[in-house]
């Protein structure tokens, strides 16, 4: 789909303002040319001022994005496009928390208990808490692209937008999730699972783009850059 600029980004500075080993393999395997330069914006919006999950994937991913910008300018590195992006997994409306949720995995790997809650956490807890076994959830994933202004290099255009799938889970007994769970794949993963390995097997079917599970919209992507640049 992007074929027909490949040769104009094969002669940009192409930024992911993003860390995440997910998103860098979606673009490599496309050939996509780009270098990762992490952001440093700390992710601390308070989610509760956004009325949708998607306002808050869409504001953090910018919030990443131009953090990156302003700091190369400042070391004269003049990004042609920085991309940033966020997601997050939702249920009835609600942003699942990255690092509650790998609280609740290592308490529930370790079966020790919640003495705030006072109940035992055991790994089905995992599946029940947060709601995703037997029932839909919904993948967000904001993605903010930034240029230089052709008309004034020293301010910038900015293109946000935003993905969403529904994924479908059936029920997982206690010692399926256990068993997931020890393989300490679903630590550092929104929801609690990784759809690109061990955690696809917990996965019906899904609704929508595959890639955004993943953590990035790749056709999304691609249509909005084709009319960004």
């Amino acid at each position: 789909m992007i074929e027909p600029i490949r040769h104009k980004l094969s002669t940009k500075t192409i930024i992911l303002a993003s860390s995440s080993p997910r998103r860098r393999q979606i673009l490599q395997n496309i050939k996509f040319p780009f270098e990762v330069v992490p952001s440093m914006f700390e992710e601390n919006l308070d989610k509760v001022s956004f009325d949708k999950p998607y306002d808050y994937v869409q504001e953090t991913a910018y919030r990443k994005a131009i953090e990156v910008f302003k700091r190369l300018q400042k070391e004269t590195r003049q990004p042609d496009l920085v991309i940033g992006a966020d997601t997050v997994v939702t249920m009835d409306n609600i942003i699942f928390e990255n690092l509650e949720m790998k609280n609740m995995l290592f308490r529930c790997s370790q079966g020790l208990e919640d003495t705030e809650n006072q109940i035992v956490c055991n790994p089905v807890l995992i599946i029940d808490e947060f709601l995703l076994s037997g029932r839909c959830h919904t993948v967000y994933t904001g993605v903010t692209l930034i240029k230089p202004s052709v008309k004034n290099p020293e301010t910038f255009d900015v293109k946000r937008f935003h993905e969403a799938t529904d994924v479908y889970m059936p029920h997982h007994s206690s010692d399926v999730i256990k068993m997931y769970v020890e393989t300490g794949e679903p630590m550092d993963k929104a929801g609690g699972y990784g759809i690109q390995e061990r955690g696809g097997t917990l996965v019906e079917r899904v609704s929508g783009d595959y890639f955004n599970v993943m953590g990035f919209p790749l056709h999304r992507f691609c249509k909005e850059l084709l009319d960004f640049l």
